[in-house]
């Protein structure tokens, strides 16, 4: 539960709410620029990495790319093979547990990775599964790169944020 100050910074909340519309409206037009069909995925990524510190915005953001490429990959190579089966995903979510592991890559990773493995191997489709990976991967990288991006050159100030 979080508990609200007395009283609000309202400058700070205009500039963060600004911010965080700029840097969303923008990672979906460069999803959308490259004409990824999911391109909503961007911006969601983008948001979820500027709520972070510039320090935190790129240890996370490195994670979270590591675990979108392995679950990109693990989803791409069993979808290949094999439909939604509950019994596939789940030895699929454990391997990719296993893989993160291997690779040293923090939970977030993991998390991020069961995320994109989730969307590639059980939502049915009429597009081939590599493809599906690619543009899963595609738009998590931008919205990671826009984020970095605007992490940088609008760095958003630590006491301005309500946590």
């Amino acid at each position: 539960m979080t508990i609200l100050p007395d009283k609000l910074d309202w400058g700070s909340v205009l500039l963060h709410s600004l911010r965080t519309a700029v840097v969303a409206v923008t990672s979906l037009l460069v999803a959308r620029l490259f004409r990824l069909p999911e391109s909503y995925w961007a911006p969601i990524t983008t948001v979820v990495i500027t709520q972070s510190s510039l320090g935190g915005a790129f240890s996370i953001s490195w994670q979270r790319f590591v675990g979108t490429i392995l679950g990109a990959l693990i989803g791409g190579i069993v979808a290949t093979y094999f439909g939604p089966h509950i019994l596939v995903y789940a030895i699929c979510i454990f391997l990719l547990g296993i893989v993160c592991a291997l690779t040293r890559s923090q939970y977030s990773a993991y998390r991020f990775g069961a995320v994109a493995l989730t969307i590639v191997v059980l939502i049915p489709r009429t597009t081939a599964p590599w493809t599906i990976a690619f543009h899963r991967f595609a738009e998590v990288s931008i919205g990671i790169g826009v984020a970095l991006f605007f992490t940088i050159v609008w760095p958003e100030k630590e006491a301005a944020v309500a946590k």
